[in-house]
């Protein structure tokens, strides 16, 4: 993994951290960082949910400019690749995922945020898809996770101008979860997958993956993905526990093993 990327664990739960301070813009090697990262969260046993973090100032600004200034079509067409590569191996992991966003996410962060199940932003921050300015489009996922989160006008008005979006604004049409505090922002995203710690992991990850699938399909074939993954959930030792528990005490005192 890159230095520039670090994950940590802490009560069941990783932080993936950018730490390329100013603006932790996303070079190559921040890149390949996140898909490391991304790859090393979905094995680890020990990890129930995922925060990724920018860190107290700002989430991530975007690309790194300077690095892509001198890429030609054939440099970009080899390296797209792998840029959507990394943003989807984080929406992917098959765990609850948080963005924790302060300053902006601009760019490759808002995409990064995109891939993630859940975005809680401070009151300052500024959330965008600027690339239009450049004579550019969205590479990683940004023309399509935003418009299927948000609906395709209010994406395209945002990617058609390039303009940042508040945070207040970001709430209200459904692009972030929860506007808090700058200083508070890293707490209240570890709040919010804290309740999946203990979980019944694999019945979350068939639930991710019949909600996350079906998006990408018509209903009939989403609801086969559904009574696929429900029928799996049969095999877990989680459900045998979930079901007992149930009839002997009632709901919502299941002890999960995660298995």
């Amino acid at each position: 993994m890159s230095d520039l990327v670090r994950l940590e664990v802490e009560g069941g739960i990783a932080t993936i951290r950018l730490e390329r301070p100013p603006m932790n813009a996303l070079n190559v090697e921040i890149q390949d960082g996140l898909h490391a990262a991304a790859a090393e969260a979905t094995a680890r046993r020990d990890v129930c949910a995922v925060i990724v973090y920018g860190g107290e100032k700002v989430f991530a600004a975007g690309a790194d400019i300077k690095e892509m200034q001198p890429m030609s079509y054939t440099d970009m067409l080899d390296r797209s690749t792998a840029l959507q590569a990394a943003f989807s191996a984080m929406a992917r992991i098959p765990k609850p995922t948080v963005a924790a966003i302060t300053g902006y996410a601009l760019g490759g962060g808002c995409e990064l945020a995109l891939a993630c199940d859940f975005r809680v932003v401070a009151d300052n921050a500024k959330l965008g898809q600027p690339e239009v300015l450049l004579g550019v489009i969205p590479g990683g996922g940004g023309t399509q996770r935003m418009s299927r989160l948000i609906g395709p006008a209010r994406a395209k008005d945002i990617i058609f101008t390039g303009r940042f979006v508040s945070a207040q604004e970001a709430l209200r049409i459904g692009l972030v979860d929860e506007v808090v505090a700058p200083e508070d922002v890293y707490g209240a995203a570890r709040r919010r997958v804290e309740c999946y710690v203990g979980g019944p992991a694999y019945a979350i990850r068939a639930a991710k993956e019949a909600i996350d699938r079906g998006l990408e399909v018509d209903l009939e074939t989403g609801l086969e993905i559904e009574r696929m993954q429900f029928v799996g959930a049969f095999a877990t030792r989680d459900r045998d526990i979930g079901i007992a528990s149930f009839v002997e005490h009632g709901p919502g005192k299941a002890q999960f093993e995660g298995r």
